[in-house]
């Protein structure tokens, strides 16, 4: 835990500071593994841990499972290209966990504790006895049960602990050259899913194929959220009008892939729209 003066003293830090902080924090150990999703923090949390470390003692974690996006799987196998460390994709059947398929609000709980165990061991049989993740400073702000399961299995959030911010994140990966600095930010398919409502296999590759229409429209930040059904489209208000000029492809389209009706958020996108009720 930090003292209030500690506090006081990165608040007042810019993001290069913080970046030396995390870079310091990583050289404190000399082998890592990096839970890997391809997205904004993960990736520039992998680069800082091969800048410090050297490639050779860095190891790419992919959880290769159901409520993964198959175009953000080849992503990840990209950019581990790009950066040359060693990547591997652990396949898990999220369909056998009971606590995810119930779809409680402790479902993030329940897989992120059995996601993070299968990456534990993975490292751990290849010599990586330490594993980060990449959550933020801004993560604190939302319900999110599955640090708790992070925590208890002693799995380090160094971009926490440095105090960074998403934005700030962004801002030093444009910097880095990366291209995710601009990528717009991921969650799992499950949390498309109203709480309470069985996610089964079917449900999140509706969810899946749905979002992959309105991406090749264009369209940056999607969410298309299931109830009883029925698709629930967020984007950015700014890009709501592309939704409006193409809406009979698109209520086709998802039709087709199998909702029985389509409509639009008008409050825009919003992360955590499923978790309002638990927070309030």
């Amino acid at each position: 835990m930090c003292s209030e003066t500690e506090k006081r003293s990165r608040n007042n830090m810019t993001p290069t500071d913080k970046k030396n902080l995390l870079i310091n924090e990583i050289k404190k150990y000399k082998r890592v593994a990096v839970a890997f999703s391809g997205g904004v923090d993960s990736t520039f949390l992998l680069k800082m841990c091969i800048d410090a470390l050297g490639s050779s003692n860095v190891l790419a974690l992919t959880a290769d499972c159901s409520a993964f996006p198959k175009r953000e799987l080849d992503e990840t196998h990209r950019l581990c290209a790009e950066m040359g460390v060693t990547h591997l994709n652990i396949k898990i059947n999220q369909l056998r966990i009971d606590g995810f398929v119930k779809n409680t609000p402790l479902r993030c709980y329940y897989c992120k504790r059995e996601l993070m165990s299968r990456l534990i061991k993975a490292a751990q049989q290849r010599g990586f006895n330490t594993v980060f993740e990449g959550s933020n400073a801004d993560d604190d702000n939302d319900y999110r049960p599955g640090m708790r399961a992070v925590k208890e299995l002693g799995v380090l959030s160094p971009l926490k602990k440095a105090e960074l911010t998403k934005f700030e994140i962004r801002r030093l990966s444009k910097a880095l050259g990366l291209s995710t600095y601009s990528k717009p930010s991921l969650a799992c398919l499950a949390t498309r899913i109203e709480y309470d409502e069985e996610i089964t296999a079917q449900k999140l590759k509706m969810t899946d194929r749905a979002e992959q229409v309105l991406c090749d429209l264009g369209l940056t930040q999607v969410r298309v959220r299931m109830n009883d059904n029925s698709a629930r489209i967020e984007v950015p208000f700014d890009e709501m009008k592309i939704v409006f000029d193409n809406a009979k492809y698109i209520n086709d389209a998802l039709k087709k892939i199998g909702y029985d009706f389509v409509s639009l958020d008008l409050e825009g996108y919003k992360t955590g729209k499923m978790n309002i009720n638990i927070n309030n």
